[in-house]
């Protein structure tokens, strides 16, 4: 069984772009041999900055020759008809059977389908892949008709076995497949021919390319962190930015070069995010102080000065730069200690969105929201208030406009500057948070005041205006913002009642339901069962999130007892009677079960149980205590399976009859204080 080895040699590819062609490469590749009857052992891809390589390993060295039998028309069709299913099959006519099915006689044919070999399924598929690649952009070049993300040099196509390596016969506008490629651009840029995967890899590697990208990713952060180490320094790691850099070189050498004494000053996250936007640097910091003194790149190269050109020429790049960003951060903090007034009146023509606004509107609403929620998070109004109002404040510094994604964390500096609380600058920073899933959510009662306040805000304004997230598209990121809202909530243990918060409008109703739909994601990932969840939302007070919350889980952990999954059997037991019975009869059985009217001992030790019950249930909910009122239902479940064993409840005596209805009514109206167990499944 034949391995195939494909290399397909271009001008750089860009990083981003680089894992997601080797799996499409090797996607394509793998189902179009499967399509055509070539199975395989295995397969892997890979990506350098100039090529995409794909390995099959234990490939069939032909397809199999298929034999089918295909029924054609009835015997005494037209003979267009016939003639028409002779050549659909390739058979001639006078190799036709006949044959009886259910008493009809049509006409079989049997068709075989010849194996082809290997190498010439390979060119074909190759070609397609080739020609159809799903690049997000692709250019042509010269006169031919290909496309490719950037000019395509070469193809090498072999298929290797004991006896040897074979160059699959393929030519794509000119370019045919060989056995040959070349290593590195500098170090090694002649042609040399290879016989399998194993030789094609240690070749590159003798000529300066490392083919596995994890296996540059790793050779440039052990050098890193080697490098900064050595210094008495460390690395601010940035796995982003690591397995970007990876795809940029194929052949990774790590310098470590000096700041200007005059940029070191510079908050150290202007240092970082200018070194990694403009010239994929990674920061060096010193843990003694925190602050970012240098920086490592990564050439694609050695040099016979050992990298000191290729440093001078970055750090005369990188003294350029951040000159811009000094000058930024002197003009934004001459802004700042005036108060900040000037970035606030220019945020008044600034609009947030056509119906809602400009974004000192924006400031408004949220500014007035985080003072009403202060005391709920144990926060002072009016520290609150100015945070919130000062939080958007960077929107209009230099800085912020130069690197978007250093907003709230500027801000968190200049109201500082300001001469402004600690906490009051820190909800600059923390309100945009959390952005994700795994993001730590904010603690400070300022912060999560104004946090709060900007995604309610959001959330309560797309959906006044009725832009609202449909299907996958969420443009305005509100699913984001409500994820948002409840990890705020309950990270917190924060009492909100939502509807309050919402106010009385059409849209509160609806706005309610798609946080409890992303409340139930939210449940289901830490392994709370949907049921359960709708269970408690069906429940009055749901627009506390902490109180439905601690409900669900006292709830889920009723029903992982065998106790909690029979009493919901019996309590549908009951209800199901109950509900036939009133519907049959045309009344209402909820009230005036009465002990004299017993006829068993089962019936008074039920009577029993639901009095205790009761007794319990209603207190420990007075007192948010689920747990204790889930325990008290769930107490109930020997009394009620004994009942049901023993009690006919729909007795020929008609007070009996309904008398034990009444019974049934308690259960139900025991069971449905703690949740709604109609929506239980099972």
């Amino acid at each position: 069984m034949p391995d195939l080895l494909i290399e397909l040699f271009s001008e750089e590819i860009p990083a981003r772009m680089q894992t997601r062609a080797a799996d499409d490469l090797r996607k394509l590749m793998t189902d179009g041999l499967v399509e055509a009857g070539l199975t395989y052992a295995s397969a892997g891809g890979f990506a350098t900055p100039r090529r995409l390589c794909l390995t099959v390993e234990g490939l069939l060295d032909a397809s199999p020759t298929l034999r089918e039998e295909r029924r054609g028309p009835k015997v005494g069709a037209p003979d267009k008809a016939i003639d028409g299913f002779c050549r659909g099959a390739d058979v001639d006519r006078g190799d036709l059977e006949e044959r009886e099915v259910k008493g009809a006689t049509f006409y079989f044919a049997n068709v075989e389908t010849k194996g082809r070999p290997a190498a010439e399924i390979v060119a074909e598929v190759l070609e397609k892949a080739i020609r159809s690649f799903p690049w997000p952009k692709s250019m042509r070049w010269g006169s031919g008709s290909l496309r490719w993300v950037r000019p395509l040099h070469g193809i090498l196509c072999i298929l290797s076995d004991e006896a040897g390596a074979t160059v699959v016969n393929l030519d794509i506008d000119g370019i045919m497949a060989s056995d040959t490629t070349q290593g590195h651009r500098f170090h090694a840029p002649e042609a040399f021919a290879v016989t399998g995967f194993e030789d094609y890899a240690a070749k590159l590697k003798r000529s300066h390319v490392i083919l596995d990208p994890n296996e540059r990713v790793e050779a440039i952060w052990n050098d890193a962190i080697n490098m900064a180490f050595a210094a008495g320094l460390e690395v601010v790691e940035d796995r982003g930015l690591l397995a970007e850099v990876a795809g940029l070189v194929e052949w990774p050498v790590v310098l470590m070069g000096e700041i200007g004494a005059q940029f070191l000053d510079l908050p150290p996250e202007v240092l970082q995010t200018s070194m990694k936007e403009h010239q994929k640097f990674f920061s060096v910091r010193d843990p003694k102080t925190d602050k970012i003194v240098r920086f490592i790149t990564v050439a694609n190269r050695e040099t016979a000065d050992n990298g000191a050109t290729i440093l001078a020429g970055n750090q005369k790049v990188l003294t350029a730069r951040l000159a811009d960003a000094v000058f930024f951060w002197n003009n934004d903090l001459r802004v700042a200690q005036a108060g900040m007034g000037e970035w606030l009146d220019s945020l008044a023509q600034v609009t947030f969105h056509n119906k809602l606004g400009t974004v000192a509107d924006q400031i408004d609403r949220i500014a007035g929201l985080a003072r009403d929620l202060a005391p709920v998070t144990g926060a002072d109004a009016d520290a609150t208030e100015e945070a919130a109002r000062l939080a958007k404040a960077d929107l209009a510094s230099e800085m912020v406009y130069e690197f978007p994604e250093l907003q709230g964390i500027m801000g968190r500096y200049y109201i500082e500057r300001a001469g402004k609380p600690s906490e009051v600058a820190a909800a600059a920073e923390a309100h945009y948070a959390p952005l994700g899933p795994s993001d730590d959510v904010p603690t400070a009662p300022i912060s999560v005041a104004v946090a709060l306040a900007e995604k309610i805000d959001k959330l309560t304004g797309f959906w006044a205006i009725d832009e609202r997230p449909t299907g996958s598209k969420d443009p305005f990121a509100l699913r984001r913002a409500a994820l948002g809202t409840i990890r705020l909530i309950l990270e917190n243990t924060l009492t909100v009642r939502l509807a309050s918060v919402f106010g009385e409008t059409d849209w509160a109703l609806d706005l309610l339901s798609f946080i409890h739909d992303r409340l139930k994601v939210y449940l289901r990932d830490q392994g709370i069962r949907h049921d359960v969840i709708d269970a408690c939302i069906a429940m009055d007070g749901n627009d506390d999130l902490q109180l439905l919350v601690a409900r669900a889980r006292a709830l889920q952990e009723v029903m992982g007892t065998d106790d909690g999954v029979n009493l919901v059997q019996g309590f549908k037991r009951a209800n199901n009677i109950l509900s036939q019975a009133e519907e049959n009869d045309g009344v209402e059985y909820s009230f005036g079960a009465d002990r004299k009217f017993a006829e068993s001992p089962v019936e008074e030790a039920l009577f029993d149980a639901l009095d205790i019950a009761d007794s319990a249930i209603e207190p420990a909910l007075a007192r948010q205590d689920f747990a204790g009122a889930m325990a008290a239902m769930a107490a109930l479940r020997p009394a009620v399976d004994a009942f049901f064993e023993a009690v006919q409840v729909n007795a020929d005596n008609a007070v009996v009859r309904r008398n034990r209805l009444n019974l049934l009514s308690r259960i139900r109206m025991a069971c449905s204080q703690v949740a709604d167990l109609t929506r239980i499944e099972g």
